[in-house]
């Protein structure tokens, strides 16, 4: 089982919930993530750029949303102002 977590002081703080008992006594290895080089980042976001690329029916999704967006919502509310 692998599980992520920060360490805070003594105590290694868990992700998500492991289904264990407390005071199950457990073994860890630890790994140190480094933080991303800006060349690492680049690539990444490069892998992303173009990912809806050559979907023939995105045109229509957006539109869809547009038209969700500007619906005309509820109803006209009469104010006590004369």
């Amino acid at each position: 089982m692998k599980v992520k977590g920060t360490k805070r002081g003594k105590n290694i703080e868990l992700l998500e919930e492991i289904n264990i008992p407390d005071g199950t006594e457990v073994h860890m290895e630890v790994e140190i993530e480094q933080p991303l080089s800006e060349q690492e980042r680049l690539t990444r976001l490069n892998q992303i750029f173009g990912a809806w690329k050559n979907q023939p029916d995105l045109d229509t999704i957006f539109s869809e949303i547009d038209t969700q967006r500007h619906a005309e919502r509820g109803r006209a509310i009469e104010t006590l102002d004369e």
